[in-house]
């Protein structure tokens, strides 16, 4: 089998080097940082020594009728981002993960996705990139949808090598880049809170009959622009006040308990109007950046009810403060979710390009930090605090960094209608 070759974590002697199915599947999870569930993954191939670049993540669509169309775009997702990066890629290797529901085996699981993988295959191919190796990982096993040796990949499937144990498990530890968990436990931090949901819901619509007819009035778009981004800050504060008590859910219910319904609502509200939350994605870096991650986070969990669109702002905003601290599991995660809650949210789907195919976020802060700059030049308000007056320097209004649209009130969808402030397609 063609070796592969992963830059990512180094080694000591610099290069990883996968030989078999095996060790291509026992990487997967240190290719992408997590254990990825009910996911397609595909990553490219680049040169003669099969040497790995970009690398894009989607869940798995329940309809297959769905696949198809699916296995299409990702194919020419994959393709042209890696063509803008690295250079046309010479193959592509797909691996289907999805763990086996009550009453199948992980062998039916691989049946079952089997022509989702022919479909994957077909798209690639007709992209003259061929499928190098497909994999599918399921109940703790491995089948092959390409090798056709029953000596290394049998039809009851292959044992995954006990964690930690692999070639790319030495290298990862070796670098100190360790795998963080599953992706279901990464995502299960931004699900919405579920004691204190009606309150929460209750306090979104009392926020929403306040702040949206003096956004939509014109005349207080930019003073509600201010009064979000002062209680942003406040809030920033005494969450970098608080420092986190250890990591995981226990560590999320203390930062809930920072944040009242009341606050929650009108900062989430403030932070779609995309003026706003791209100022908020200045806290990106140093000592504002984990406070913010945590402020982000939480928020995120309280979009609950007919608000659970709004979700994509935070969590945009917590994939962002990810990615530029270099946690680029944590990013992919919370960008996917974003994508899920809003699949036309422009910004999220740009860091989402941005992590799969390795662009280094410093362009990105590069253009916010001088923004910032140009803003105090310009004698904007001093930070930290509130002003009501009109905006100087910075992007014009509604300017995001993918240059899009402003926003437009009267989107159809059920959340949208509650606040009048989400967009239509295109919405950054």
């Amino acid at each position: 089998m063609t070796k592969y070759s992963e830059p990512r974590p180094p080694s000591p002697a610099g290069q990883v080097s996968l030989r078999s199915p095996a060790e291509l599947a026992d990487a997967l999870p240190y290719l992408m940082g997590f254990h990825p569930d009910d996911s397609i993954v595909m990553v490219a191939v680049h040169g003669g020594r099969g040497r790995f670049g970009g690398r894009l993540r989607l869940g798995i669509p329940r309809e297959p009728r769905e696949w198809p169309a699916v296995a299409e775009q990702l194919a020419r997702c994959l393709v042209a981002g890696s063509a803008r990066r690295r250079g046309r890629p010479d193959g592509v290797i797909v691996f289907l993960c999805q763990d086996p529901p009550d009453g199948e085996s992980g062998r039916e699981v691989a049946e079952r996705l089997r022509p989702l993988s022919r479909e994957l295959r077909l798209a690639c191919g007709a992209l003259e990139v061929p499928v190098l190796e497909a994999l599918c990982v399921a109940g703790g096993r491995f089948w092959s949808y390409c090798c056709p040796d029953p000596r290394c990949c049998p039809e009851e499937g292959t044992p995954l090598a006990p964690r930690g144990t692999s070639v790319m498990a030495a290298a990862s530890a070796y670098a100190g880049l360790p795998v963080v968990g599953s992706l279901r436990e990464m995502e299960a931090r931004f699900a919405p809170i579920r004691p204190g949901a009606v309150a929460q819901e209750a306090a979104l619509d009392a926020a929403a009959a306040r702040l949206v007819p003096r956004i939509l009035d014109g005349t207080g778009r930019e003073a509600v622009q201010e009064e979000t981004l002062a209680l942003a800050e406040r809030l920033l504060h005494r969450f970098a006040r608080r420092p986190a008590a250890g990591g995981g859910p226990a560590a999320d219910t203390g930062d809930d308990a920072l944040l009242d319904p009341g606050e929650a609502a009108e900062l989430l509200l403030g932070l779609q109007d995309r003026t706003t939350r791209d100022r908020a994605a200045e806290w990106m870096e140093g000592p504002e950046a984990e406070p913010a991650l945590r402020l982000w986070r939480a928020l995120a969990r309280r979009c609950v009810g007919a608000y659970a669109e709004h979700a994509a702002a935070p969590l945009t905003l917590a994939g962002w403060v990810a990615w530029s601290t270099g946690d680029e599991p944590a990013a992919r995660a919370a960008l996917g979710l974003a994508l899920r809650a809003d699949p036309e949210y422009v910004f999220a789907r740009l860091l989402h390009e941005g992590t799969n195919e390795g662009v280094d976020p410093e362009v990105l802060r590069g253009c916010l930090r001088e923004e910032r700059a140009a803003r105090r030049a310009a004698g904007a308000r001093p930070e930290g605090r509130p002003a009501g007056g009109s905006r100087r320097g910075g992007r014009p209004a509604g300017r995001a960094p993918g240059g899009t649209r402003p926003p437009v009130a009267g989107d159809r969808r059920r959340g949208a209608r509650r606040t009048g402030l989400a967009e239509g397609k295109g919405r950054s």
